[in-house]
C-alpha cells in the first residue's frame, strides 16, 4: 500500500459504536496518528533528498605500489589511475558506493619509458594481478562510520575485487565538499600473489595504499 493510500485511509475508519467519551478518545488518536504519519513521510523525504550521485569526472582515485626486496632499489614505485564510474554518497546516512572501471585503470608511471609502462599496464590488468577480463569492476560500499581525531572519519565497508569481497577501512575527512582520504589493503586479501621477480630479491609490497578525493554532484536537474 502506498503512503497516499495509508494516509487517506486513516480518517475514513468506520468507528465502532462506543460511548461518546470512547468515541472522542479514537477521535483524537485518530488524528494524532495523520499527524506522525505526515511528519514521518517528511523526514523520509528530506533524508532521501540527501544522497547525491558521485560527480565521477572530478572525483579521482589512485592505487601506489610499492617495491621491497634486497634489489628494491632497481625496481619502481607505481603510481595507478582508477576511474570512478559511477556511485552515491548519502551524507544523511554517512554512506558512499561506487563502482572501478578495472578494464581502463591506467599506470602513470612518468620515470618509465613509455614501452616499460605498457607492460607494466599489461601486467597489472592480467590474470596474475586484477584479471581485469574476468573482473571489470570493482565495488566499494560502506557499512558503518565512526569519528576519529580532528575532523577525521573512519569509514568501513566492503570491497569486491577480483570475486573476492573483504572488510577494508579508510580514514576520510570533508573538505569544501570533497571527500579526501586514503586507505590500505592487502593483495593476498583478495587472492593476489605481489609480483616477485629474481628470486625474490626484486618484489612489490604485499601491502598497496589508495587515495582518493571524491566530490558529490549537489546540483538540481535545473543547474545542471
Amino acid at each position: 500500500m502506498s503512503f497516499n493510500c495509508l494516509l487517506h485511509s486513516i480518517p475514513s475508519l468506520r468507528l465502532p459504536v462506543w460511548p461518546e467519551q470512547r468515541r472522542s478518545d479514537f477521535v483524537k488518536i485518530r488524528k494524532h496518528v495523520r499527524v506522525l504519519a505526515v511528519i514521518l513521510f517528511g523526514l523520509v523525504s528530506t533524508a532521501s533528498a540527501q544522497e547525491h550521485p558521485i560527480d565521477t569526472a572530478n572525483s579521482t582515485l589512485h592505487v601506489r605500489v610499492f617495491k621491497s626486496g634486497l634489489f628494491s632499489g632497481f625496481a619502481d614505485n607505481h603510481d595507478v589511475e582508477a576511474h570512478i564510474v559511477e556511485g552515491t554518497i548519502d551524507e544523511t546516512a554517512s554512506r558512499v558506493r561506487f563502482v572501478v572501471d578495472a578494464l581502463h585503470m591506467k599506470v602513470l608511471d612518468p620515470q618509465l619509458s613509455s614501452d616499460k609502462r605498457r607492460q607494466v599496464q599489461e601486467r597489472m590488468l592480467g590474470p596474475e594481478v586484477l584479471d581485469s577480463q574476468r573482473f571489470s569492476q570493482i565495488i566499494f560500499e560502506s557499512t558503518d562510520t565512526k569519528p576519529a581525531a580532528g575532523d577525521q572519519l573512519v569509514v568501513s565497508g566492503r570491497l569486491s575485487l577480483r570475486g573476492v569481497t573483504h572488510p577494508v577501512s579508510a580514514n576520510v575527512r570533508k573538505q569544501n565538499g570533497h571527500y579526501i582520504g586514503t586507505c590500505t589493503l592487502k593483495q593476498r586479501d583478495f587472492g593476489i600473489q605481489p609480483i616477485s621477480i629474481a628470486g625474490g630479491t626484486v618484489k612489490v609490497k604485499d601491502e598497496l595504499k589508495i587515495e582518493f578525493d571524491i566530490r558529490a554532484n549537489t546540483a538540481t536537474a535545473g543547474e545542471r
